[in-house]
């Protein structure tokens, strides 16, 4: 099987919502699995050891789920035009992976939910890419060959899927439609380099 792990970070589900999408596109591609998986929220006060299983919603990850995946679709809000700091908290500690090397070769990509129409979701995604490429990681991003990128008047952009939450109804048809491309074209890439490899 080829397995993608799905990382993301979600404040009011619909970060959560894009990776249920994600997974779904990913799953469309046989012999393709989606591992869904969450990291535990920073506390401003101390440093505060959570509980290894959330009370709800994805289990945490651990190194190994980055180690073990054959492709991985990252997600984040937008804060400030950029990712949310757990997400980039549980980022810093993956230096051991970038000294053995285990993410190098393998497909990435990103996603996220911003709260306005300009609240930084292309940067939010630019930033996403970069501790990915100094990982090794292989960069994909949604073609326009994706009808539905081309036509869409709420999220989606060529970085990667986002969503536009203003006043929120949810994901929008387009939405949906680029986070399960972006799913398919991850898990289809990951698929073509694993059978290369072996």
């Amino acid at each position: 099987m080829t397995r993608i792990l799905i990382l993301y970070v979600s404040r009011h589900g619909m970060t959560a919502q894009m990776a249920n999408q994600i997974a779904r596109g990913v799953e469309s591609v046989a012999g393709a699995e989606a591992v869904i998986r969450t990291v535990p929220d920073v506390s401003t006060v101390c440093e505060q050891t959570a509980p290894r299983i959330p009370a709800e919603g994805a289990v945490y990850a651990t190194l190994d789920d980055l180690k073990n995946c054959d492709g991985l679709a990252m997600g984040s809000p937008t804060h400030f035009g950029n990712m949310a700091a757990p997400l980039k908290y549980f980022l810093d500690g993956t230096t051991a992976l970038w000294f053995s090397g285990a993410l190098v070769g393998k497909p990435a990509a990103v996603f996220t939910s911003t709260g306005s129409m300009h609240g930084g979701q292309e940067s939010t995604l630019l930033s996403m890419m970069l501790p990915l490429l100094h990982q090794g990681m292989m960069i994909l991003g949604l073609p326009y060959t994706e009808n539905a990128l081309r036509e869409t008047t709420t999220g989606g952009t060529p970085y990667g899927a986002s969503h536009v939450a203003m006043g929120d109804e949810g994901l929008s048809d387009h939405e949906k439609n680029l986070c399960r491309a972006l799913g398919a074209r991850l898990a289809q890439t990951a698929t073509r380099l694993k059978t290369h490899d072996h």
